[in-house]
């Protein structure tokens, strides 16, 4: 009984759950005015799971469906993959430890369009997953129309990521970002319009890739490199190395302790 007790407070998804239970209480007692919506998302709610379903569909319902019955959808698909409700918490803990922005990850479930959409995304890959095709890509299609991101279903992405705004976001069908990266708006990871099949690129473990960067076709970005803003990356680029310019090319090699992806250095 102990061990399962101690398992049990240690799941890094309760643990999620309860800071953000703790902040989203001082922020009602603080601004009574939001405590209805933070009631509906938080108060009323179980579960890191329960939450992100509930708020996902309140931001992505059209006017003609039932919210309840979307919630329920999408409650289903986080309760049969648990990894979902993991990769949430890994990536909220990775918003609130590297934008200075973010003052609790409550904020963040409750307000940054680039997590939240970066969840449905997970969900929409869980229907891709299971042959829910036409699901799917109504809530690719949603996501996109409304929080901003255009992920397809199909792409592959690890936990501890940061969308940093997400606005103009675009990651196509066979890319694949890895664990621990962080992409700034305005980001293409795209096809080059000419080929079928794996077509998209590769992003390693560790990376950043700067605002309004295009990286195009099916190349590799080493693990802890960094794409500078405004790049326009069409190879692949090596380990630990910095790239910047149009076409892009590398300017610096990063020591063995940098992590571009958390330390957000802006800088070539």
């Amino acid at each position: 009984m102990q061990t399962q007790l101690s398992a049990y407070i240690e799941d890094p998804v309760t643990q999620a759950w309860a800071i953000i239970r703790s902040e989203a209480e001082a922020v009602a007692k603080d601004e009574p005015f939001l405590a209805g919506i933070l009631g509906r998302v938080f108060f009323q709610r179980e579960s890191l799971q329960d939450a992100l379903s509930r708020h996902l569909a309140d931001l992505l319902l059209p006017r003609d469906m039932d919210g309840d019955a979307l919630a329920a959808i999408l409650s289903d698909a986080m309760e049969a993959d648990p990894s979902i409700a993991a990769s949430a918490a890994r990536d909220l803990c990775a918003v609130f430890e590297r934008d200075p922005a973010c003052t609790t990850r409550a904020h963040a479930l409750l307000n940054y369009r680039g997590f939240q959409a970066l969840q449905a995304h997970r969900i929409a890959h869980r229907f891709w997953n299971d042959g829910r095709s036409a699901l799917a890509f109504w809530l690719s299609n949603r996501t996109s129309l409304v929080l901003g991101p255009d992920i397809h279903p199909a792409a592959r992405i690890g936990t501890g990521i940061m969308l940093d705004h997400g606005l103009g976001v675009v990651i196509g069908e066979t890319a694949v970002v890895e664990d621990d990266v962080s992409i700034l708006q305005n980001v293409t990871l795209g096809g080059t319009g000419k080929i079928h099949g794996d077509r998209h690129p590769k992003v390693r473990r560790g990376v950043m890739i700067g605002a309004g960067a295009k990286v195009i076709g099916n190349i590799e970005i080493g693990e802890f490199s960094k794409i500078a803003a405004g790049s326009v990356v069409l190879r692949d680029v090596p380990d630990r190395s910095t790239v910047a310019g149009v076409p892009a090319r590398v300017v610096r090699r990063h020591d063995t302790t940098e992590m571009p992806s958390e330390t957000m250095d802006q800088s070539c």
